[in-house]
């Protein structure tokens, strides 16, 4: 950690790294920053949850597009792979990781949508912010259950 530049001589500014104190002058200042951020222990704001599980999202959607590869490989083989690809389809568990495919892709479409509104400069106060995320996620749960319809 640097210490402060010093300005003059008889405003001495010193930083102990040991104490954590901060010495201007005559005065003694506490530096009441923490010294290690326990992240479990934080209460994250709504908005820090929606860009977390943004970019969460976004590393499923790398893996998946791996499952859809393969799916779209053997749909593409012939016919027999193309059945038996159907048949794969209507058991329970795949229908699950399809959906939970199109959930990712879901929330990661509408919370993208949201950040390039953001980029346009609408909503970039907190308040707006917050608003945002709100609505990412009631549109994003809206659209996952209507998918979660349509597969089933």
């Amino acid at each position: 950690m640097r210490s402060p530049p010093q300005n003059s001589p008889a405003q001495q500014v010193r930083f102990i790294t040991q104490r954590r104190v901060l010495l201007i002058g005559a005065q003694i200042v506490k530096d009441k920053r923490p010294v290690n951020l326990d992240i479990g222990s934080m209460r994250l704001p709504l908005t820090a949850w929606a860009s977390i599980t943004h970019r969460a999202s976004g590393v499923f959607l790398f893996f998946a597009v791996g499952i859809l590869i393969w799916m779209l490989d053997m749909s593409l083989s012939g016919p027999e792979s193309f059945e038996a690809l159907k048949e794969c389809l209507t058991s329970p568990l795949a229908k699950f990781v399809l959906w939970a495919i199109l959930a990712g892709l879901i929330y990661h479409t509408v919370a993208g949508i949201k950040h390039l509104v953001m980029d346009m400069g609408i909503g970039e106060s907190f308040e707006g912010g917050t608003m945002g995320a709100r609505l990412v996620i009631a549109v994003s749960a809206i659209l996952i259950v209507l998918a979660g319809v349509w597969i089933w």
